[in-house]
Order: C-alpha cells, then sequence, then structure tokens
C-alpha cells in the first residue's frame, strides 16, 4: 500500500505559512506587499508545472539523442 501522506504534509505546510502570513498581515504585525505573503501558495502552485516541464524537456533531448 502506498504511503500517501507526502501531498497532504506538503499542504498543510505551506497552507500553515500561507494562513500565517495572511494573519500577520492583516493584523499589522508585518508591512510586507501582498505579493510577498502570497508566496506561498504561488510557489505550491509553480513548482508541480516546473517540474513537469523540466521531465519533458529531459524526455525529448533522451529520444533525439536516442535518434542518433
Amino acid at each position: 500500500m502506498k504511503d500517501r501522506k507526502t501531498p497532504f504534509f506538503y499542504a498543510g505546510f505551506v497552507g500553515s505559512f500561507q494562513i500565517t502570513f495572511i494573519i500577520l498581515k492583516l493584523c499589522g504585525a508585518i508591512t510586507w506587499n501582498w505579493w510577498l505573503v502570497m508566496l506561498p501558495l504561488l510557489i505550491g502552485a509553480v513548482a508541480p508545472i516546473v517540474f513537469l516541464v523540466i521531465l519533458l524537456t529531459v524526455a525529448i533531448i533522451q529520444s533525439f539523442f536516442k535518434k542518433w
């Protein structure tokens, strides 16, 4: 049986940072721009896309060199 705790742990880890940053921003404890406050959410959304693009690029390069 597969261990399916890793994605949920990551979501909880990133989510806890996100909630903490939003609360600190709304309370005035930090004076960051909103894009910095929302950065954990953006990283969580962009990281899998970047990973897939890298995998696809490596696969294309490997298939190209196998033809030679």
